[in-house]
């Protein structure tokens, strides 16, 4: 029989993923440049990552520590891992650090890079146009990858190649956890708000930057990363002038939480620990609806493009549709670009049109 503490950690990291959106218990989610996948994880997380559940105290909005702000306790505060929280951390990110340049082209220069996001080291790529700036800038937020396996910069190679050969910087972020990113030991137990957290900072710290239009950020996102995408429109309003999301999970966890860890015999001693912290989304559908960004649509500001194929083996078409709808009624400015038979990961033609439209999207809105 299993020690409390065993299960506690097993449940950290299964609600992690579910709840943020990692697409497949089985494999890579986010493409890694040529429409392959690489070694297959064998699990959403590694629960040993995880050392509580979520404490019921929220950020401070006064202080941060190494490995984010300081806890402040509060009768009234929100779960560490509800968009509430992430909207009351106060955000600090340190200024951009290029390393070793490699993989430079005649269209821009690529160099290994870091920044601060409150008060840990995250790694990335970052792809700077030749020529003269300041440049509009494109924060990527990748999809899920077994961190064991990760390697610096090694996903949304296409995106970021095509949109600097088209006159933007493109830093693309590795997460906390994650290749030379240090390590958050809470952030399964927090959901992996984590990831917005580095997310927005990437988009801080490149309106520092002296070869980056401050007014001029987007965000794009994969999969897991499209999650990460419609957290940060409705936690920081404002920040990015334009977003897409490709292939997007869930915008409501309950949807995330149903198809990979309720209904998996399997997992169904996971299923009854996670209800156990949350309820059922039945009887506790506000605790559920606190984690999703859905819930908070009404604070988006900014317009945003989502690309979805009808034959996507992993986040189905019907959930961006959802999102697109809960948008839609609060009077947000979205599209939905679908393509028929396009898998969880396009291959060209179809990736081409959309990699097309996702630029002249960005050239609109960021003019």
């Amino acid at each position: 029989m299993r020690t409390r503490r065993t299960v506690t950690a097993a449940v950290a990291g299964l609600t992690a993923a579910l709840l943020l959106g990692a697409c497949s218990a089985v494999g890579p989610t986010d493409d890694r440049g040529n429409g392959t996948t690489g070694p297959r994880p064998t699990a959403y997380a590694s629960p040993s990552r995880a050392t509580s559940t979520s404490p019921t105290v929220a950020p401070s909005s006064t202080s941060s520590g190494p490995l984010g702000p300081t806890p402040t306790p509060s009768k009234a505060a929100p779960d560490p891992a509800s968009i509430d929280a992430l909207i009351a951390t106060r955000y600090v990110a340190g200024d951009l650090r290029l390393g070793r340049e490699q993989g430079s082209t005649s269209a821009y220069r690529q160099y290994f890079v870091t920044y601060e996001s409150n008060g840990l080291t995250i790694s990335g790529r970052i792809n700077i146009p030749r020529g003269t700036g300041p440049f509009p800038a494109v924060v990527l937020a990748h999809g899920y990858v077994d961190p064991a396996v990760y390697t610096n910069g090694e996903t949304m190679l296409r995106e970021r190649d095509h949109l600097a050969r088209h006159g933007h910087v493109t830093l693309h972020i590795d997460y906390r956890n994650h290749a030379q990113s240090d390590k958050d030991p809470r952030n399964d137990a927090n959901l992996r708000a984590g990831y917005t957290v580095d997310a927005i900072n990437a988009g801080l710290a490149l309106q520092k930057a002296s070869y980056v239009d401050p007014r001029r950020l987007a965000i794009v996102g994969r999969s897991m990363g499209g999650g990460v995408v419609y957290n940060a429109l409705v936690v920081r309003p404002g920040l990015f002038r334009a977003a897409v999301a490709y292939a997007p999970v869930s915008s409501d966890t309950v949807d995330n939480f149903d198809k990979w860890v309720r209904r998996d015999a399997s997992r169904s001693g996971a299923a009854r620990a996670v209800i156990g912290r949350l309820g059922t989304p039945e009887a506790d559908p506000a605790a559920w609806a606190a984690t999703s960004p859905r819930t908070y649509f009404g604070r988006v500001t900014e317009p945003l493009l989502i690309h979805h194929g009808t034959a996507d083996e992993e986040c189905p078409l019907a959930w961006s549709r959802e999102s697109v709808a809960a948008l839609r009624a609060m009077g947000k400015s979205v599209e939905l670009d679908v393509y028929p038979g396009g898998r969880h990961t396009l291959t060209s033609p179809q990736w081409d049109t959309s990699i097309r439209r996702t630029e002249a999207f960005l050239s609109k809105h960021l003019t």
